[in-house]
C-alpha cells in the first residue's frame, strides 16, 4: 500500500448528506475481482444519466473540479452497506483524502486499510472548506499527515485528530497484511517449530 506524508491537491466537493456506498459505487459494478478499475463508475448514477450521457450540473463533472485529490463532503459518508469497492472507487478515482462530519464506521475503517485519509472535521469546518472551494477555481488544500495539519495558500490553517494506530498505517504504507509481515520472521520460526514438533 502506498504510504501517505503530504499530499496537495484540488479539492471536490459533494455537496450532499448520507452519501452511501451504493451511491458511491453502485452494485452493478461489483462484479470486478480486482480493487482497480472502479473509478470509472465512482458516483456513477450521478455522474451520469440513463443513457449514459454526462450530466454537466454534478459537481465533479464540472471543468474546474477535474483532477482533484480531495474530496470534502457532508455528513454520515459512506453509510449504508459495508462493500469494500467503495473505498476502491474512491481511491480509483484519485481522492487521497475525503473530508466530512461524519463518517459511517465501517467505510471510515475500510479507507485506512486502503490508503485513504478519512479526516473528522465540524460542520461548521467543513462549510468554510464548501465556501472556499466555490469562491476560488482550482482551490486546493495541503493535507500534513505528520503534522495532523490542513493548510491552503490564504493563511487557513485547521489541526485535526486522528487515532495514532491508524496514523501510523498509512504513513508506513501499511495495511492488516503488511502489518503482520513486519513479524515475519517470528512466524517462519513458531512454523518450523510448531512442524518439527508435529513430525518428529
Amino acid at each position: 500500500m502506498q504510504a501517505f506524508t503530504k499530499i496537495t491537491g484540488i479539492v471536490g466537493p459533494v455537496d450532499r448528506v448520507n452519501v452511501d456506498t451504493d451511491a458511491i459505487i453502485p452494485k452493478q459494478f461489483l462484479k470486478r475481482i480486482e480493487r482497480t478499475g472502479f473509478g470509472q463508475f465512482l458516483f456513477y448514477e450521478w455522474r451520469f444519466d440513463e443513457e449514459g450521457a454526462v450530466i454537466d450540473s454534478f459537481s465533479l463533472n464540472q471543468p474546474r473540479y477535474q483532477g482533484s485529490s480531495i474530496l470534502i463532503s457532508r455528513a454520515n459518508f459512506g453509510c449504508g452497506s459495508s462493500r469494500e469497492h467503495a473505498p476502491w472507487a474512491i481511491m480509483d478515482y484519485g481522492f487521497r483524502v475525503v473530508i466530512a462530519p461524519s463518517f459511517a464506521d465501517i467505510f471510515y475503517n475500510n479507507c485506512f486499510k486502503n490508503g485513504i485519509l478519512p479526516i473528522k472535521l465540524s460542520e461548521e469546518q467543513v462549510e468554510d472548506l464548501f465556501q472556499r472551494t466555490a469562491a476560488q477555481e482550482g482551490y486546493e488544500l495541503t493535507v500534513d499527515l505528520e503534522n495532523k495539519t490542513i493548510t491552503d495558500g490564504q493563511g487557513l490553517r485547521i489541526d485535526f485528530d486522528l487515532d495514532e494506530h491508524r496514523r501510523q498505517f498509512l504513513l508506513q504504507g501499511l495495511d492488516d497484511i503488511g502489518l503482520t509481515l513486519q513479524h515475519e520472521s517470528e512466524i517462519d520460526a513458531y512454523e518450523k517449530k510448531h512442524a518439527d514438533r508435529l513430525f518428529a
